[in-house]
């Protein structure tokens, strides 16, 4: 590693710039990248997934915490670059050349338990953090997630009921995760610096509620949320059963969706499965 340059030299040296088009903000701060390389715990050997790694910033602090490190790069650009850290951690980074959002991270990962830590584009972080959430197979593949998100978008996953933040993000964040707010970091960490402020979220798996099948809590919380100021007695009658398993729980369905604590859409999605 100490014959490594430092990534803003690595940059230069390739003539690489954050693409806007695909969302891209470099962190160069090597400090900081070896606290977020530091949040699920001790990586030494485990298997870690990357998505968007860029030039390698955090690449580098999880190769030097002895991760065995599985990239995900969209960017054509930044494969030299990377290519020099896969020389000098042997055996240690794998580079997929691909689009994350097409690819089978399960399969990528050889079946194997991986945590996931990426610095997100912008521009696809949300719907890879919503691909990693759902699916009926639970505990997931996955071990934790530790992802850089902007810091309104962190806030929504990690919100609670009768808040502005919250929404279909912090239910399906929350319903079988513990998602947690671990790290706020600066416009000024990032080059270049984007215009809002970021945070990390770190999310572990928990226990999945018994007779919850994820598809029905994702079509509950994608219509009740997708007319959030209507009340639920018009958000969700496109979803069949919906208002009878209202009525069988007692709530009230002149309710709006942000009223309803996780554990309320947990109950409500259960007894939709059982008069189906």
């Amino acid at each position: 590693m100490d014959d490594l340059p430092p990534i803003r030299e690595t940059i230069a040296r390739h003539g690489l710039s954050a693409s806007k088009a695909l969302g891209q903000n470099f962190l160069l701060d090597e400090q900081l990248l070896n606290r977020i390389a530091a949040l699920p715990g001790d990586l030494a050997g485990a298997n870690v997934l990357e998505v968007g790694p860029g030039p390698g910033g955090l690449t580098r602090a999880l190769l030097r915490a002895g991760a065995k490190v599985t990239a995900i790069e969209m960017d054509a650009r930044c494969l030299p670059a990377l290519e020099e850290l896969s020389e000098a951690f042997p055996g240690q980074l794998t580079v997929i050349h691909g689009d994350a959002m097409k690819l089978d991270h399960g399969a990528i990962m050889g079946g194997a338990p991986f945590h996931v830590l990426s610095n997100l584009p912008y521009n696809v972080g949300t719907a890879l953090f919503v691909k990693w959430l759902s699916g009926e197979n639970w505990p997931p593949q996955w071990l934790s997630l530790t992802l850089m998100f902007q810091r309104e978008v962190a806030e929504r996953i990690v919100s609670k009921e009768n808040t502005s933040a919250y929404g279909r993000l912090a239910v399906l964040a929350q319903w079988r995760s513990s998602a947690k707010l671990a790290m706020k970091v600066h416009r000024s960490a990032f080059t270049p610096p984007p215009k809002v402020m970021s945070a990390i979220v770190h999310v572990t798996p928990a226990d999945a509620p018994e007779g919850v099948p994820a598809r029905t809590l994702e079509r509950l919380t994608e219509a009740a949320f997708g007319q959030r100021r209507k009340m639920l007695r018009q958000s969700l009658k496109g979803v069949p059963g919906a208002c009878e398993a209202l009525s069988s729980l007692g709530i009230d369905e002149t309710r709006r969706a942000e009223t309803l604590s996780v554990a309320e859409f947990v109950a409500l999605a259960r007894t939709l499965n059982t008069l189906r």
